[in-house]
């Protein structure tokens, strides 16, 4: 009897433990987060397993191109996954499947997208200009992506971290890019 309670004492031991160390890293460094739908074709497809870096934006703010996850404004519990492309600041407009930038320092670029899309998007002509702590995102298959195109600029506070790491499928898995405009 006395080498049974000494065993559930060590799995007890090693349970409280493993939680100690693994619930920090869940809550506040790296979470899961498992891709539903075709939003983000084709570069992450439906039942893609992810992981989520936490940690970066309490240091840095997001950079234009970084893929995020962050909750729905208009239905917060929801979880979505979507592409940067305006910054705070930034005033776009998208004329003739063509996104023009226009950072708050006034510098103009125009989106060059080819390094992750292999057919161009077709794209509505439209204007916004993001106040502060604004983001907006874009699905990368463009054409069947609810996004601030439809619901509006994503508030910085929504933001949860940036996909840092595909863990499936094991033929994809490596660490997401940053896109090179």
């Amino acid at each position: 009897m006395k080498n049974f309670l000494s065993f559930i004492l060590d799995v007890i031991k090693i349970v409280v433990i493993a939680l100690v160390i693994v619930l920090p890293i869940r809550y506040f460094l790296f979470q899961p987060f498992l891709v539903s739908g075709s939003s983000m074709e084709p570069n992450f497809h439906d039942a893609d397993y992810l992981i989520i870096d936490e940690i970066s934006y309490r240091f840095r703010v997001p950079n234009r191109g970084e893929v995020i996850v962050f909750h729905y404004p208009l239905a917060p519990s929801e979880r979505f996954i979507k592409r940067i492309i305006g910054l705070p600041g930034d005033t776009l407009t998208v004329q003739d499947n063509q996104i023009d930038i226009e950072t708050s320092a006034g510098a103009k670029q125009v989106l060059n997208e080819s390094s992750y899309f292999k057919i161009p998007p077709s794209l509505n002509d439209f204007s916004i200009s993001l106040g502060a702590n604004q983001y907006f995102v874009m699905g990368d298959n463009r054409n069947f992506s609810f996004d601030s195109r439809s619901w509006g600029p994503v508030p910085k506070e929504n933001i949860i971290g940036r996909v840092w790491l595909k863990l499936w499928p094991f033929s994809q898995v490596n660490v997401i890019p940053l896109p090179n405009y």
